[in-house]
């Protein structure tokens, strides 16, 4: 069942309001949840595989599903690697 981002809207602010570590913790946690997603897409607009990406990096294809899909403990080179074997560049901004 598809969920209009609405109703996703109105169910994090329902369980913020209910749920005080469930709201302290949620902007870290979705900040976190970003990053993965936005290696994934750069890896997948590269045309490489994680098994690829996984060799380019001299590692193991789970350690790149881990990175894409729990990216809450990287380190800035590990990102910096990423980007290189998928052909991009990371930038850090403060804001």
């Amino acid at each position: 069942m598809l969920c209009k981002m609405s109703d996703l809207k109105k169910y994090i602010a329902n369980r913020k309001k209910k749920d005080p570590v469930f709201e302290k913790n949620y902007e870290s946690g979705f900040s976190h949840f970003k990053i993965g997603v936005l290696l994934k897409q750069a890896r997948e607009a590269s045309g490489r595989t994680q098994e690829e990406v996984a060799q380019i990096l001299g590692t193991q294809k789970s350690a790149v599903s881990r990175i894409e899909n729990h990216a809450e403990d990287i380190r800035l080179s590990t990102l910096e690697k990423f980007a290189k074997s998928v052909g991009r560049k990371l930038e850090v901004r403060i804001v």
